[in-house]
């Protein structure tokens, strides 16, 4: 092949894992591709903050030619939060954590390096996840690649941001309450949190009461379809087992869709920007074309108190973390430590009465229930990604001290937490734009049911496509 860097960076991961297959590449001129690109743009988007250029060339000559592995010779980034890749740091982006190396692969980790992902480094997230931008004092800011004046999202923003400039096709990401969708919604590419239960967290069999989620962001739906092939199946005796499918996602993108039931959700609790509005009605209008029925919709929720009840239980959970993580370390952690905003989640953490946390777990149930209830006479449900467009740096605020108030400017994200709550599947794909900033929607599906988000995915991807949007910041 000719033009090696050409390739690497107009295709997807599903073509270079082919292209490596049949010999047409080899898995090391991917990987050397991939080194140079990231040391070319990497300065001027703070993506990456680990690179692991060893371990990519190492996994590049153990990569044979020929091989069937579904990514065989793809490079990628683990994102610095709580994925753990033996040998790799896994600091959470925390001081107190800044000198942690992974002792072995977590399962998500080990599955991964078994489908031939070759890691480059890992992802910029902001400290311990909990922001919807990407600036963590120990690491610093992570660039949009399409305006340096707009965030590119978090928690999984330097994942997002990478992908988007074509440093890699795919990245890890995750999400506790948006985190997966914002910054893909930010960055203009795909990103699905699927069902509750349906990746393995292992070493962990739970985290912040089911609401915690792993999977990727990329540029193409059948990317996503086939990493989750990659991670899909619970660890025996985990708590929750959602419904499988008789085929591999991959496949099930190639059935034709029946005609679907839609909802559209274009209005929220604290008001959706007309752009965003433009971006929903225009999917709107694509999904009737594709056959679909497409109705107006609104839930039934009350936002504001779902999301003090749930952020006051993420505090208790943050706060036995770091006290686990005292022993590793060596020593508890001080203010000294974190970042202002993690030292109030911890406080808070530390001074709830355990029966008020399990009150908050059965209100948090309820609440999912009645979510799913709410959406239940659809197959599908669109709503904002985000409400808003993307803010400015800085916007999210984490060296604050008031944590409700910090927390109040989540507002923007007001339709993503509900189905971490809810295990519903949600996918954020960028159908709009607003000038040069992406605009994605949202689309939600039946539990268990990522294979009809998925399609629906790719029935936009083809009729509103995005796949040849380039960012300033671009490979």
């Amino acid at each position: 092949m000719n033009d090696i860097r050409n390739f690497y960076t107009s295709s997807d991961a599903t073509d270079i894992a082919a292209a490596v297959g049949k010999g047409d590449v080899t898995a090391t001129e991917m990987a050397e591709t991939a080194i140079a690109i990231c040391e070319e743009l990497n300065p001027k988007l703070n993506a990456v903050v680990h690179k692991t250029y060893d371990m990519t060339r190492q996994a590049a000559a153990q990569t044979a030619k020929g091989s069937d592995a579904p990514f065989a010779g793809v490079p990628f980034l683990l994102k610095e939060l709580a994925s753990s890749w033996k040998g790799a740091p896994v600091t959470n982006s925390s001081r107190f954590l800044r000198d942690m190396v992974a002792p072995e692969d977590s399962g998500a980790a080990a599955r991964l390096r078994k489908a031939g992902l070759m890691l480059l480094g890992k992802s910029n997230a902001p400290e311990n996840g909990w922001s919807i931008a990407t600036e963590p004092v120990l690491y610093g800011a992570t660039v949009n690649p399409w305006d340096a004046a707009i965030t590119p999202g978090g928690s999984s923003g330097g994942s997002a941001a990478a992908v988007a400039a074509g440093i890699v096709p795919v990245a890890e990401a995750s999400d506790g309450a948006g985190s997966i969708r914002i910054p893909a919604s930010c960055c203009g590419v795909v990103g699905l949190k699927p069902s509750r239960g349906r990746v393995s967290l292992w070493p962990l069999a739970d985290y912040w009461a089911g609401s915690a989620y792993f999977l990727c962001v990329s540029r193409t739906v059948r990317d996503t379809a086939r990493y989750l092939d990659v991670l899909s199946g619970a660890t025996p005796g985990e708590p929750y087992t959602p419904p499988r499918i008789d085929s591999s996602y991959v496949d099930a993108l190639r059935d034709p869709v029946k005609p679907l039931r839609i909802g559209l959700v274009t209005t929220g609790p604290h008001g959706v920007d007309a752009d965003v509005v433009a971006a929903l009605n225009a999917t709107g209008r694509a999904l009737e074309t594709l056959g679909h029925r497409v109705e107006p919709f609104a839930m039934s929720l009350d936002f504001d108190a779902l999301w003090r009840t749930y952020t006051d239980m993420t505090c208790v959970e943050t706060a036995a973390f770091y006290d686990f993580m005292g022993g590793p370390v060596g020593r508890p952690v001080t203010e000294a430590d974190v970042e202002p905003i993690t030292w109030a989640i911890i406080e808070r953490g530390h001074a709830t009465p355990a029966t008020a946390h399990a009150g908050r777990i059965e209100s948090l149930r309820q609440a999912g229930r009645a979510i799913v209830m709410d959406l239940d006479a659809f197959d599908i449900v669109v709503t904002p990604t985000l409400t808003q467009k993307p803010r400015p740096p800085g916007f999210y605020d984490m060296s604050m001290t008031d944590l409700d108030a910090y927390n109040a400017l989540w507002a923007d994200a007001s339709f993503a937490f509900p189905f971490n709550i809810s295990g519903l599947p949600a996918m954020s794909v960028p159908t709009g734009h607003a000038g040069p900033v992406p605009i994605g929607v949202q689309l939600v599906g039946r539990y268990g049911a990522e294979d009809v988000v998925l399609c629906v995915a790719a029935q936009l991807e083809e009729a509103l496509p995005w796949r040849d949007r380039r960012p300033k910041i671009r490979a």
